[in-house]
């Protein structure tokens, strides 16, 4: 038996009757029987009418218009148009009909078949099974592929990434991409590098955080480096080892109390050995830096500078001399600015104040009473809650600059204060 489908598009196929169609494939959709009562509510005139010639008959009259599905199986078999029933028919018009259930099976099937590969290289990394747990739980995958399909080439090359890392030794972001992708750019941006990001935090334990210095942040600590030169920090009287040749240099400029510039390429490829203990300064401005070197020379403390919101470089070096057993004073501008940098700092390497708390604030204040005045959003300090509102209730910026007599004796050795 066959299916006339340019008499069916005659008979049922009309744009009048195309909500009583959707209804029914509907139905087929989720399963049910194709049988029982369809309303259409508010229906015009032209609905009415056609229902009408469908049926033989005029429809009740009232503001919804009810319609009965054997009726019209029994009208569709008995035309000849149609001879296997309502639902041949809705398939003939409308194309294949897949059962929701059967769609989300075959969904789920193509996510987890995506997934695979990714899941077996989870299995042997146990500090990897929350993070995994998560892109589940967070659809972030799904919001960054379309569907299985895409996905699925996706987590296949990230899978091939997480076993390299961290990496070691170190190198450069575009270098590990190149060897494990085949392409130099794959983790410059896109979803693949906010999925392998996402993975990287997981395994190093590194915050998250927004903007380009924390992502630069989130690759170091995998051994991923963006840009080897560019990163750097300043010190003086810093000491090395003479079993590297950063260490040495470091060694060399100290005898002679000239600062040095490390840059993340040296911190990373041929990182100096300090000696175990001691206590290093650390300061916002290169001023206080190129003050030391010319008052003090040799005979300043160990000195480190972060030149504004503390670099890779900074981090990385200062995170080594504190697993070396270091201790570090901090000072910085009192603005908010300062208070920020300050923060990022101790949320990577522990610090107590130098000269950097309320007491010390309003000292230098009271010394300097007619310093810019203060602007920005206010911040907290968390290791003096007096400090913030401190700064609020005075209105005015003090930078280290104008501390400098203050920091320069504690560097030559006179006792901290504040």
């Amino acid at each position: 038996m066959t299916t006339d489908v340019p008499r069916l598009r005659r008979l049922i196929g009309t744009p009048e009757l195309a909500w009583l169609l959707d209804r029914v494939r509907r139905r087929m959709e989720a399963g049910q029987p194709l049988d029982g009562i369809v309303t259409l509510t508010g229906a015009g005139e032209p609905e009415r009418a056609a229902v009408g010639r469908l049926l033989g008959r005029a429809p009740r009259p009232g503001r919804s218009l009810s319609v009965s599905l054997a009726a019209v199986d029994q009208v569709l078999r008995a035309s000849g148009a149609g001879p296997d029933g309502l639902g041949a028919v809705v398939v003939a018009l409308t194309g294949p009909v897949l059962p929701r259930q059967e769609v989300a099976d075959r969904l789920a099937r193509a996510w987890a078949d995506a997934f695979a590969p990714l899941a077996s290289v989870v299995a042997a990394r146990g500090e990897l099974a929350d993070w995994y747990a998560s892109l589940h739980a967070t659809g972030l995958v799904r919001r960054l592929a379309p569907g299985p399909e895409a996905a699925a080439p996706l987590l296949a090359r990230l899978a091939r990434l997480l076993p390299h890392l961290p990496a070691s030794p170190p190198r450069s972001l575009s270098t590990f991409a190149a060897e494990h992708t085949g392409d130099a750019h794959a983790l410059d941006h896109g979803p693949l590098a906010t999925l392998t990001l996402d993975a990287v935090r997981a395994l190093t334990g590194t915050p998250s955080g927004d903007g380009a210095q924390a992502r630069r942040d989130t690759w170091a600590a995998a051994g991923l480096l963006l840009d080897e030169l560019s990163s750097q920090v300043l010190v003086l009287n810093l000491p090395g080892d003479p079993e590297t040749a950063t260490g040495r240099a470091l060694d060399a400029l100290g005898a002679v109390g000239q600062p040095a510039v490390l840059t993340l390429r040296q911190l990373v490829r041929d990182t100096p050995r300090p000696p175990g203990g001691g206590t290093a300064y650390v300061c916002e401005n290169p001023a206080v830096v190129l003050a030391a070197a010319d008052r003090l020379g040799p005979g300043s403390a160990p000195l480190v500078c972060l030149q504004g919101q503390p670099s890779t470089a900074a981090l990385r070096l200062l995170t080594h001399y504190a697993d070396a057993g270091w201790t570090f004073r901090y000072h910085g501008d009192f603005d908010w600015g300062g208070i920020r940098i300050a923060t990022r700092l101790l949320a990577h390497v522990p610090w107590t104040p130098w000269r950097y708390t309320a007491a010390d604030y309003r000292a230098a204040r009271d010394a300097h009473p007619d310093t810019a005045l203060l602007t920005g959003t206010p911040a907290d300090a968390s290791w003096d809650q007096g400090l913030g509102p401190a700064l609020l209730a005075s209105g005015r910026r003090v930078e280290e600059e104008l501390v400098l007599d203050d920091l320069l004796a504690d560097l030559a050795g006179v006792p901290v204060g504040g």
